[in-house]
Formats: C-alpha cells, sequence, structure tokens
C-alpha cells in the first residue's frame, strides 16, 4: 500500500522534466530554423526526433503554441508558423518598451563598474566575433549582452515577459544573420548604454536604448520584406 501511493509523488516531476526537455529542444529546433517556417509534422514525427513519448511532446508543442512559435491542429498534427514582418513589427514594439523600462531600472539601481562589467564582456567578445568575422558568435554576446542587462534590472516578471518574445527575435535574426551589414554600430550602441548605465543617467539610458531597439528592428523588419521570409 505505501509503495504505491508514493507511486505518483515520484512520476510528476519526471514527466514534467520531459516536457520541459520536449519544449527546449522544440523550441531550439524552430528557433535555428531546423523546423522551418510553414514545414508540418505529425505528433509522432516530432517524437521520434526527439526519441520521446507523444505525450510530453504534446504537451511541448501546445506550451510553444501558446508563446507564437508554432499551430496545433487537431488531427494533423503541428506547423511551423512564418515569420511575419508586421508580427516583428509589434514584438520589436513591446521588446522595445520593455528594455527601455530594464535599462532605466538599472540606471537608476546605482550599478556599479563591477555589477556592468557582464555588459563590458558581452560587448568585448561581440567585438572579437567581428574581427573573426563570426556572425554566430556575436549574436550569441549580442543575446547574452540584452539578457545580462534585464538581469540587472531585477525584476523576475520583466524577464520572463522578455524571454518569451525573444524567441521570435531569434528565429528572424537566424534567417537574417548573414545578409545583413556587418553590425558594428550594435557594438558601439552598447559601450554608450554602459557608459549611461555608469552615471546613473537614467534618461540618456533610455533614449540610447530606444534609438539602438528602433534601429534593429527597421533593420531585420526591412530584410524580411526584401528577401520573403514572410511569404513561406
Amino acid at each position: 500500500m505505501q509503495d504505491e501511493h508514493l507511486k505518483p509523488a515520484t512520476t510528476e516531476p519526471r514527466t514534467q522534466s520531459q516536457t520541459q526537455r520536449a519544449a527546449a529542444e522544440l523550441r531550439r529546433m524552430i528557433v535555428s530554423n531546423e523546423l522551418p517556417a510553414g514545414s508540418n509534422y505529425l505528433e509522432t514525427e516530432l517524437a521520434g526526433m526527439l526519441d520521446m513519448s507523444r505525450t510530453p511532446v504534446r504537451e511541448a508543442t501546445l506550451m510553444l503554441a501558446a508563446q507564437g512559435l508554432l499551430e496545433v491542429r487537431p488531427r494533423r498534427g503541428v506547423r511551423i508558423l512564418s515569420i511575419s514582418p508586421d508580427d516583428m513589427e509589434e514584438i520589436y514594439q513591446i521588446l522595445t518598451e520593455l528594455e527601455c523600462l530594464a535599462a532605466e531600472r538599472v540606471a537608476a539601481s546605482g550599478a556599479s563598474a563591477q555589477d556592468l562589467q557582464p555588459l563590458r564582456e558581452a560587448t568585448d567578445r561581440m567585438e572579437a566575433s567581428l574581427k573573426k568575422d563570426d556572425r554566430e558568435g556575436w549574436a550569441a554576446a549580442d543575446e547574452d549582452f540584452h539578457e545580462r542587462l534585464v538581469d540587472l534590472a531585477g525584476s523576475a516578471r520583466l524577464k520572463s515577459i522578455i524571454s518569451t518574445y525573444n524567441d521570435q527575435v531569434r528565429r528572424a535574426r537566424a534567417l537574417t544573420l548573414y545578409i545583413r551589414p556587418v553590425p558594428t554600430k550594435s557594438n558601439e550602441d552598447h559601450r554608450a548604454l554602459i557608459s549611461a548605465l555608469e552615471k546613473g543617467d537614467v534618461q540618456l539610458a533610455r533614449k540610447l536604448h530606444r534609438e539602438h531597439r528602433i534601429s534593429a528592428k527597421t533593420l531585420m523588419i526591412s530584410l524580411l520584406r526584401k528577401h520573403g521570409f514572410h511569404q513561406v
């Protein structure tokens, strides 16, 4: 009797872990365009790719559908959603406001040079990657910069919301990474922002980061439209 009573408590964490693993791997495959926009998959196909049972895969697809990465179609499997320039416009507008709020919070917090060191290190890696013509290394370091900025803001809610939208930004960036101009200005923008944060200049930090995000949005959307990725 005791063993039977304990069994459900030991299986639930395992099921949850499998669901999280399935969601993380499917998210990675979508963001990297390994599962390209517009493609369709049966639940059994995805389960085979992940070497998992169908239950955690089904639960994972429902999670990713809520995040706008795919569409679950009853009895027809899932469809990886395409990248719409209009959607990216809206996503960037939201991200711009949220990240500017993060920048404001960091500037107002009296962050020290030591607190801001992770931002400098990420920017250093961005510059080093560009010197080696390593676009993927640059993108990883750039993403780290933005994540560290949000971390320094000290708001778990802010971080959670931004993380959800960033998954879709990663997809668009993966598509356009090698067709965009050499992104040297992003590095310069980051240096200027770090300086404003260290001075505690809230208004300047917000202004600089807003301009940075708007510039990134304009370039991203123009590339998506020009190369027709949204027509998948």
